[in-house]
């Protein structure tokens, strides 16, 4: 039975309130506080009654059947259940032992929650995701899937519940900190993570507000430059022939980059103003790394299939490793915890791999206000009323916080997020989002439990058409010899233009009339080439029929594993693994011919061209090269466009190694200074770039260049949603250090360059790998990057980290030989007395 649409709201609050305005960092270092003295004072004991049961039995009302849950040495759990129900049911309950504070934090931020624990600080977040309404849109969703798919995310919740019931101590040191007792779990608790995760990969806003900011300083082929889109030799994932059946239509195929022009004087302030708007935890940073070679590239004669999906680095990871086995259901890989399903795996015969599409899902549209009546807004059809809807926002230690919601008939209103642009657009305009991701009848939570019983690669495009929302890359393998790679997901078709800056929402000449039909979407299956690859480049060439965006990865990753394959790397799981470890950057082998050409003006610069002129270009932690290069190509960066970009330079900031490299051959005219006379040659800037980076270096790390270290600045970083934000205990939830590779290494590490203070901290990577070998998916190797457990007094919460680290691998087998394990723990939860069996 559906609970009511707003009951997460009106669920009666068990957060125990206290007065004052200390807000999420006070009551954090309160708690901590407390719990420390506590420690000091002989409460580790009561803190280690936070850890859960791991040997035993446990009798529980809510299954029909034994369960025996046997956890390794590196605690994955292996899950046997005599029905499915069971198995989900054990699933919530190792969740909620093992990582139950990261759960209440998933749930809460896509409920707009957050502030009935931390307080003020996170009200502007809460105020962001209830206008999205991603956990209305989550109860919405469960009414959609079919009764299997619903059967299993109630028995998930109900496992939940009984770790909550059973627990007989605290629950996580965060939750006596704050004093918080959780809620009953919900399925649309389990839902809502699939809404972040659509709003979260679909970023397309945040360069339509940057395009349109610049619009106002830059001409069309500028604005163009800095996107140029993922331009070089890379080839497209797939032929045309191959993308999809061929079905056509006459809308929506124009690629005149750039839309219509939002009317009456969009500005930089109001683009800054939306930006700023935009919710922290939904701004995309994406990509991810995934091959597939046919068994003509292995030593089998059968697939390997290899992931390594990229998202924000946390600790702990996102990802949660455990295997299932009931007499329907076989399945092994990485789950979420929170949601029953196997995201990325393989279930004995097939298995399959994500990476993100990054297709333009996301428009804006400037709306005009019923110059008669401001609550209604003006279509071809006439003045409408806008969707309304009051939402509270509980505040610790503070009043509550009132806002009301306003949704035009493309999707709800942004501007009202921002005081500033709120001023800015007027009494006569507001903005509104259109999102994929936002569509309350959404099944892409069933496509994925479709997924897990798959069988057949006909079996699996079934599933795949009930995936909405994020548009993604799915790679596929089976044990016979299959490979293939569909790219499902709702991809709105544009009556004109192309979505690249907001568009008008009174003409609606560039509104969405349809998706892209399934059928269509990107396909291959078992290629002449026997390779697919995908590391977030486009998957079709300029020809396909539909317009997917402009977005894409540069083609170095691509370009790389494409030349390992070439090279025989791929022909057995360990080499295939170790592809993943690559650091060498193709985007530093172009572009440092074209930077090193300049005459030294200085003895340290002479020795700093010598060091980059005979370096083989890989990112090694324990390199000096890697940090140079980074350092000078970020401030040539600087110098290049921020005076062009204005005020929006600090977002517009990036590494951009194809608009560099553009800019070093032929485009000469960045390198002048706006606003004044003075002309200065590209190698002039590149000079005065590196003259610049080499005083920041020298003041860092000293002036011997060969004993600098990549490693010392470009370290992985896996920050506690709550202990990383008090100095004194960093060092008890955080977990750090030296990493190879670069923002365009295959064994890619992400950092954020106008980050002042860290500017090369790897803070977004791979947090899961997987390599699966399909002539024995048993042996499939697999890794997190930090632990199964998500409490730092647990020995699983950074056991897996040193592994992740240097590229090494568990194997997760069956139930049987995890058993063997000396160091295993058997958990056997039994039904009470009464209980009849049942399946689901």
């Amino acid at each position: 039975m559906t609970p009511p649409e707003n009951a997460i709201f009106s669920m009666k609050r068990r957060t125990r309130r206290r007065t004052g305005g200390w807000g999420w960092l006070g009551w954090g270092v309160c708690g901590l506080l407390v719990v420390g003295a506590l420690t000091l004072g002989g409460g580790y004991m009561w803190l280690r009654s936070s850890l859960p049961m791991r040997a035993g039995t446990l009798q529980l009302s809510a299954i029909a059947a034994p369960v025996d849950i046997v956890r390794d040495r590196h605690g994955v759990p292996h899950i046997r259940a005599r029905n499915d129900a069971d198995a989900y049911f054990a699933l919530g309950f190792v969740h909620a032992q093992d990582r139950l504070f990261q759960m209440e934090l998933m749930r809460r931020l896509g409920a707009g929650r957050l502030s009935e624990i931390a307080g003020s600080a996170t009200v502007d977040i809460d105020r962001r995701m209830r206008l999205f309404g991603l956990y209305r849109l989550a109860e919405a969703a469960f009414d959609h899937l079919s009764p299997r798919p619903r059967a299993a995310l109630e028995a998930y919740a109900a496992g939940v519940n009984a770790h909550l019931a059973a627990h007989s101590g605290i629950l996580a040191p965060e939750f006596a900190a704050f004093g918080l007792e959780p809620e009953p779990w919900r399925p649309a608790d389990s839902l809502v993570w699939g809404r972040i995760m659509g709003m979260r990969l679909s970023g397309n806003p945040r360069t339509e507000l940057l395009r349109a900011g610049l619009s106002a300083r830059l001409s069309r082929q500028q604005i163009d430059a800095l996107w140029p889109g993922p331009t070089g030799a890379a080839p497209p994932t797939l032929d045309n022939a191959a993308a999809g059946a061929g079905e056509t239509r006459s809308a929506g195929r124009r690629r005149d980059r750039g839309g219509t022009a939002p009317r009456h004087g969009w500005n930089q302030a109001l683009s800054d103003a939306l930006l700023r708007a935009w919710p922290a935890p939904l701004r995309p940073v994406t990509a991810s790394n995934s091959w597939v070679v046919s068994g003509r590239h292995t030593e089998t004669g059968r697939p390997i299939l290899v992931n390594d999906p990229h998202l924000r680095f946390s600790a702990p990871i996102l990802w949660y490793l455990a295997r299932i086995e009931t007499p329907e259901l076989t399945v092994t890989g990485a789950t979420v915890p929170g949601v029953p399903f196997t995201i990325l795996g393989h279930n004995g015969t097939i298995a399959w791999a994500f990476t993100t599409a990054d297709s333009d899902t996301q428009d804006l549209f400037v709306e005009e206000l019923d110059p008669a009546d401001p609550d209604r807004y003006l279509t071809l059809d006439g003045a409408r009323p806008f969707g309304v809807r009051t939402e509270r926002i509980e505040v610790r230690g503070g009043p509550p916080v009132d806002m009301t919601i306003r949704e035009t008939r493309h999707g709800p209103v942004v501007s009202d997020l921002d005081a500033e642009a709120r001023q800015l657009v007027g009494d006569t305009q507001v903005v509104a989002l259109a999102a994929t991701a936002l569509r309350p009848a959404d099944r892409t939570a069933e496509a994925i439990w479709m997924f897990n019983r798959a069988a057949s690669w006909e079996a699996f495009l079934e599933a795949a058409r009930h995936f909405h929302a994020p548009h993604q890359n799915i790679t596929y393998a089976d044990i016979h010899g299959n490979i293939g790679f569909i790219a499902p997901g709702r991809v709105p078709i544009r009556r004109s233009g192309d979505g690249s800056s907001p568009s008008a929402g009174l003409t609606g000449t560039e509104d969405w009339i349809g998706d892209i039909p399934f059928n269509a979407l990107p396909r291959i299956f078992n290629p002449a080439s026997g390779r697919i690859v995908n590391a977030n480049h486009p998957t079709v060439g300029r020809d396909y029929p539909y317009h997917l965006g402009f977005g894409g990865a540069p083609p170095y990753r691509a370009l790389r594993i494409h030349e390992m394959i070439d090279e025989g790397r791929a022909a057995t799981p360990d080499k295939a693994a170790a592809m993943l470890l690559d650091d060498l950057s193709l985007a530093a082998r172009e572009l440092v011919p074209l930077m090193t050409h300049i005459p030294a003006r200085e003895e340290l610069a002479a020795r700093a061209l010598a060091l980059l002129r005979g370096w083989n270009g890989r990112m090694d932690a324990d390199r000096p090269e890697p940090l140079l290069f980074s350092a000078w190509l970020r401030t040539f960066n600087r110098l290049v466009y921020a005076d062009e970009t204005g005020p929006l330079f600090a977002r517009v900031w990036g590494m951009r190694p194809v608009f560099i490299a553009n800019v070093l051959r032929n485009g000469g005219e960045w390198c002048d200074d706006i606003g004044t006379e003075r002309r200065e040659s590209c190698a002039e800037r590149l000079s005065s770039a590196l003259d610049q980076t080499l005083r920041e270096l020298v003041e860092a790390h000293g002036d011997d260049i060969e004993r600098w270290r990549w490693g010392a600045e470009h370290y992985a970083h896996f920050r506690h949603p709550m202990l990383g934000r008090i100095p004194v205990l960093k060092h008890v939830g955080d977990i750090r250090f030296p990493s190879s590779g670069g923002a365009f290494t295959v064994n890619r590490g992400q950092y954020l360059g106008s980050d002042r203070s860290a500017p090369f901290a790897n803070v977004h990577g791979p947090g899961f790998r997987a390599v699966y070998d399909l002539s024995r998916l048993d042996d499939s190797l697999f890794v997190i990057a930090t632990g199964q457990s998500g409490n730092p007094l647990s020995g699983h919460y950074r056991d897996l980290a040193p592994l992740w680290a240097e590229g090494r691998y568990i194997r997760i087998g069956g139930l049987a030989a995890a058993s063997d394990d000396s160091d295993a723990k058997l958990l056997r939860l039994t039904p009470e007395p009464g209980q009849t069996d049942k399946a689901l």
